[in-house]
């Protein structure tokens, strides 16, 4: 059966019509598609704010030598499990980008609140140990580990980045002992303490 001209018409504007409406639904679908997984952009909200370090390194379990203790009067190893810590690897004199990765620490911990005791300090000293007296007074709470000899050697190879990068660059050890973020210190201390809110709200050991 032929359609007449004005049916015929009326045929084309609907089925334009259409197609508009259809473009308008998948057009939108279609480029969020290949944003997504065609692209390196990722939601806000699944981003870090420090660098995931993949696949995460287990840190062999060693005896160093106890500068300032986490609790006075204590010894210990650098058995790095059972709660999240921060590490971060300088100097004993801890002046300068050290006294700064050190306060971007402290304040992170401290602004968790109700979590701060999931999560313990350290520092693994490299060099120029130690000075005891003005690490206890000024970082308290903060463990310090002399990692100056041969034995260190292993346990600060397996920390990812240059000298130079690891001047400004604290680290994050999960509760089994595995190396799994480093964050840059120079960046303020509210990218650390979100990434921190998160590992923590999702883990469930620690």
């Amino acid at each position: 059966m032929s359609l007449t001209p004005e049916e015929a018409r009326l045929r084309a504007r609907n089925l334009r019509t259409l197609g508009l409406l259809a473009g308008l639904f998948l057009v939108p679908l279609a480029l969020a598609f290949f944003t997504y997984y065609g692209s390196s952009w990722r939601p806000l909200h699944t981003v870090n704010h420090g660098t995931l370090i993949t696949p995460p390194v287990p840190l062999p379990t060693l005896a160093l030598p106890e500068v300032v203790p986490e609790v006075p009067g204590t010894a210990g190893s650098a058995q790095l499990q059972g709660r999240w810590t921060l590490v971060y690897l300088g100097p004993g004199d801890c002046g300068g980008e050290c006294a700064q990765a050190l306060f971007v620490m402290r304040s992170a911990r401290l602004a968790l609140n109700k979590d701060i005791g999931r999560v313990a300090q350290l520092l693994l000293v490299t060099g120029n140990c130690c000075a005891r007296a003005a690490l206890a007074h000024d970082y308290p709470g903060v463990r310090v580990l002399d990692a100056t000899n041969a034995a260190a050697a292993t346990l600060l190879a397996d920390f990812p980045g240059s000298p130079e990068e690891r001047a400004h660059t604290l680290y994050v050890v999960d509760p089994l002992g595995n190396l799994m973020m480093r964050y840059d210190a120079r960046q303020n201390s509210r990218g650390l303490l979100e990434d921190l809110q998160k590992l923590l709200r999702l883990s469930h050991i620690g």
